[in-house]
């Protein structure tokens, strides 16, 4: 009963920190942009914003370590460096984003207080937040996610049934890489190797006395529960900014969120609206601090002063970033997710599939075919065409994920290579 009781509230504590400023402001969006074809749209954001990211939690789940096991096959010093660059974007990108999300969204309409202020009373919180961690999973699991919960639900079941006329027609092409591509910006696969060993921690601290197995089946479950959540969420978000296609002024991310909650609650929607961004973003941004935290304890952790330590400089980092705006965060993590993303995304599958499928050396041609193919189009997003005719000979090059199909070939030759290996 208490484990069954455990599944529902890291379930819902997972989720949370899940659900953050891109995943409110990113669907609507899509949703204005694909027109009738929301459905299709919502294929591509479920790829790369939920089977991905809850697949991340899965295989954290099933290695029940630190986020340095991901990588540690491909060699110790590999996995550092990559865990350390994984974490200085968590809390250098969407960590502050969170911050000038709250502020444009939910402080500057009605209150007269500066960014800097407001930046510092939020990471404030996250700071106290994060330093009570054992506390965590039951905070954002018990209350803030059911809340959270009931004013989304609230809005898309209010707008479902409306009568708003539906263009016929998409303002873009490829509908479903549009979503895809769109769900690198939520930075869900890079919150997944972050929420998961977050969520492996807190589970520990809560259960010292329970064996592995009942700690993964706990996370197991809760992780499909999440998973079922954010599918519910996203696809009512983008079906309700679908309703809106027919804008003749293209909005705003933002000013779309806006006008939905408007149409939905009429006036104390946008009140509802700032307490739903408030809440969204304040559960990621604490996870991410707190993520980020316990990787560098971990790296030492006879020096108990490192986590708090980390846990304030991230905040510190938090507010100074977080003047610079929103839409400067967004554009600024287009070649950072260029060049990170697929490599998170080839780990995440790679440590989720059986380890008899995933040796040593199949780790390593893997991933240095991923990182190969994948340079093109990191050049390109920082507008340095060199290789760009080389991208577009490869397949999905149309779709922005060129590099997935030779990361699977090279999967394929370092399975191969393994099995030649093999004592007769």
């Amino acid at each position: 009963m208490r484990f069954n009781k455990e599944v529902l509230v890291t379930g819902f504590a997972i989720f949370s920190l899940f659900f953050g400023a891109g995943n409110l402001i990113l669907p609507p969006y899509l949703g204005y942009l694909s027109g009738t074809h929301w459905l299709l749209v919502t294929l591509g954001f479920f790829i790369s914003a939920v089977f991905i990211p809850i697949l991340g939690v899965i295989a954290h789940a099933r290695l029940q370590g630190t986020m340095l096991d991901f990588a540690t096959k491909i060699h110790p010093v590999f996995s550092t460096v990559f865990c350390i660059l994984v974490y200085l974007v968590s809390v250098t990108l969407p960590g502050p984003r969170t911050a000038s999300v709250t502020y444009e969204m939910a402080i500057e309409p009605y209150f007269e207080i500066n960014s800097l202020t407001s930046s510092a009373i939020y990471f404030g919180l996250v700071l106290l937040s994060a330093l009570n961690r054992s506390k965590l999973l039951d905070l954002l699991g018990k209350y803030l996610t059911p809340l959270l919960l009931l004013m989304l639900v609230t809005i898309i079941a209010i707008l479902c049934l409306a009568e708003i006329p539906i263009a016929n027609d998409k303002h873009i092409t490829n509908v479903v890489s549009t979503g895809i591509l769109e769900g690198y910006q939520t930075y869900d696969a890079i919150g997944a190797i972050v929420i998961g060993a977050l969520a492996i921690i807190s589970l520990k601290i809560k259960f010292k006395g329970s064996s592995v197995t009942e700690k993964r089946k706990v996370l197991f479950k809760a992780a499909f529960i999440a998973g079922i959540g954010l599918l519910l969420i996203y696809t009512g978000l983008i079906y309700a900014g679908s309703l809106f296609s027919n804008l003749t002024e293209e909005p705003s991310r933002t000013d779309l969120l806006t006008l939905i909650s408007y149409e939905a609650l009429g006036s104390s929607g946008n009140i509802v609206l700032s307490i739903l961004v408030a809440l969204a973003c304040f559960t990621t941004a604490v996870g991410v601090v707190t993520g980020t935290a316990d990787f560098f304890q971990g790296l030492n952790r006879s020096n108990k002063t490192i986590y708090p330590l980390t846990v304030t400089l991230a905040c510190i980092a938090g507010i100074i970033i977080g003047q610079t705006g929103v839409s400067y965060i967004i554009t600024i993590g287009v070649p950072i997710l260029a060049f990170i993303y697929p490599l998170v995304i080839t780990l995440i599958l790679l440590n989720a599939i059986p380890e008899r499928y995933a040796s040593t050396l199949v780790f390593r041609v893997t991933v240095l075919g991923c990182i190969l193919f994948s340079i093109p189009e990191f050049l390109q997003s920082i507008n340095i065409e060199t290789l760009t005719p080389l991208q577009q000979l490869l397949p999905l090059s149309d779709y922005g994920v060129a590099w997935f199909i030779p990361t699977i070939v090279f999967y394929a030759l370092g399975s191969v290579a393994q099995l030649a290996m093999k004592p007769s």
